[in-house]
């Protein structure tokens, strides 16, 4: 079953399914900043574009297209497309 899902007036779309027995989703990011709580963990590879993701408040780091990061469950991360829309797939973990 597919689960379409808008966020901050459009500018964060993503569709929902399920990927080896577990929910993912995939999605596109506008240009700008947004955070996101988490109730699992995750972990969010870029497809295209460029994102810039502080976890936790550690930090802003890139992550080009092709890699990836983590978030532990119960916590939060910021998250900002730069130099136009970037695309992911979000993993949900155990």
């Amino acid at each position: 079953m597919l689960k379409h899902n808008t966020y901050f007036d459009g500018a964060v779309q993503s569709v929902g399914f399920e990927r080896n027995g577990l929910p993912a989703s995939v999605g596109v990011i506008l240009p700008g900043q947004y955070h996101f709580g988490t109730a699992k963990a995750e972990r969010m590879t870029v497809t295209s574009g460029l994102l810039q993701a502080d976890i936790a408040g550690s930090g802003w780091v890139n992550y080009p297209m092709g890699t990836s990061f983590e978030v532990a469950a119960n916590s939060g991360f910021d998250v900002r497309a730069v130099g136009g829309p970037a695309a992911y797939l979000c993993e949900y973990l155990g």
